[in-house]
């Protein structure tokens, strides 16, 4: 379990960085691990890769529940979301190089953000008509409000994310002064979070 935690970490960081055509022995050098020990939890490259970037999903998705005990409004996951691009860089990037995918995955935000649109949706505080076509809408600005943010590090993240927010609620059906007092409210202090930073850990 080590090994392969360990690996994982290595195949994270690569893919943060947007090298994956590298070649197994330095995947296990980044690791800190023998070479004959990849193949013990992984049969190939792409399976050691595939399983990094579910491993982040369920990270994100751990910090997300974790973030949003107790509150009853689903649109601070998408603010909290959008702040832990600056908190977690890594776990991040290695979500953004996935792209639109995500929007499709069983982890993560799509799930959440499928089942809060449905929620609005049935408490009348939505008009979508198409869930599918909402969370497309969600997880492209989600992922474009990620590459903003590191493109762009002297922005205010949580300036921006609430602004984006209050957008994206707009469009989604909440009058502006609706969206405007959600974005003003309160959040859970991320600096609290017991999980930790590291995916793979």
């Amino acid at each position: 379990m080590r090994t392969r935690a360990a690996l994982m970490r290595a195949a994270q960081a690569l893919i943060a960085e947007g090298r994956t055509a590298v070649p197994i022995l330095e995947i296990t050098q980044a690791a800190d691990v023998g070479m004959g020990s990849f193949y013990n939890p992984f049969e190939t490259k792409e399976q050691l890769y595939q399983a990094a970037v579910e491993d982040a999903l369920d990270v994100h998705g751990a910090l997300l529940d974790e973030l949003t005990t107790g509150l009853d409004d689903p649109a601070q996951v998408f603010r909290l979301t959008g702040r832990l691009h600056r908190r977690h860089p890594e776990l991040s990037k290695v979500l953004l190089h996935h792209g639109f995918a995500l929007a499709a995955s069983d982890g993560g935000l799509a799930p959440r953000a499928r089942r809060d649109i449905e929620a609005a949706v049935r408490a009348g505080r939505s008009t979508v008509q198409d869930t599918e076509l909402a969370l497309i809408t969600v997880a492209g600005t989600a992922l474009g409000l990620g590459h903003l943010l590191h493109r762009q590090p002297e922005r205010d993240d949580a300036a921006t994310t609430d602004q984006v927010t209050e957008d994206l609620l707009r469009m989604l059906g909440l009058t502006a002064a609706e969206a405007h007092d959600v974005c003003g409210r309160p959040l859970p202090d991320l600096e609290t979070t017991t999980t930790g930073p590291h995916p793979a850990a």
